[in-house]
């Protein structure tokens, strides 16, 4: 994994308004993600976790501070950074290729070559044969498949993916799970993971980030180093004699912020 650094995020604050008044999300808060690597991020709920996502995105900007990609401050959304929601987000109007190559569309990029991935990308996570059928007709793992497909049509540098996996069955969960683990590894993208399962977090990452209770700010950061016999996947992550350890450190973190809010 390379050193280089891919993601920094300096002196970052976000501020927001409710009924009663002026809320601060996050508070002065940095993080740095090197090339190559799988990070996430767990915190208490409410905490910021998915507005410091969207600050990294470029859908929201920070009240204070900035964010570097590859050394450059960026505004706004940028074509090198694919985002994957909890919820597919998927036009029941529209089939399953066309939710495919909506986001080529968007940007202007629905080249013949780009459709050709796009099609790939359909076969090889499984939805050969379904190119033509509507969300209605899919599993909510099949749906996902294709935000995920949608994502990476782009052909982003960095992927962020906010919760992606929670609201499905823990089979389902497991096998997305170990196809985003594969398909970052083989193609060498940067991914931050926002999540609220610290063994989805330990079991996918190479570091987990741990924040604070509202006003967000880097609590623990732990370096994942899990003893696997074979290559490792979020499976056999699992069983790893270190796994237990790493998880219980992570709920003892987040346990003093729950007893302190």
């Amino acid at each position: 994994m390379s050193a280089r650094e891919r993601i920094r995020g300096e002196g970052l604050s976000y501020t927001y308004l409710t009924r009663t008044g002026e809320t601060l999300a996050l508070k002065d808060l940095d993080l740095t993600i090197r090339a190559g690597e799988f990070c996430s991020i767990v915190g208490p709920s409410g905490c910021g976790k998915s507005t410091l996502l969207g600050i990294i995105s470029g859908l929201l900007q920070p009240t204070e501070g900035q964010v570097l990609l590859d050394g450059v401050n960026i505004r706004g959304t940028h074509e090198r950074v694919g985002i994957l929601l909890q919820k597919d987000h998927l036009f029941e109007w529209r089939t399953v290729l066309q939710n495919a190559e909506l986001g080529l569309e968007i940007r202007g990029g629905n080249t013949a070559e780009a459709r050709r991935r796009a099609h790939q990308l359909l076969e090889s996570y499984g939805l050969a044969g379904f190119e033509n059928s509507y969300p209605h007709q899919l599993s909510g793992g099949m749906r996902q498949r294709v935000a995920l497909i949608r994502t990476l049509a782009t052909d982003p540098d960095v992927l962020l993916l906010d919760e992606p996996f929670s609201a499905l069955d823990y089979q389902t969960k497991l096998i997305l799970e170990r196809d985003v683990h594969r398909i970052i590894r083989e193609d060498k993208k940067t991914a931050l993971l926002v999540t609220h399962d610290i063994e989805e977090a330990v079991s996918m990452s190479d570091r987990v980030i741990v924040l604070s209770g509202r006003p967000a700010q880097v609590k623990n950061v732990y370096d994942i180093a899990l003893t696997v016999a074979a290559e490792r996947t979020p499976m056999n992550s699992r069983d790893a004699p270190e796994f237990r350890a790493y998880c219980k450190s992570i709920w003892e973190d987040l346990d003093i912020e729950r007893r302190t809010l």
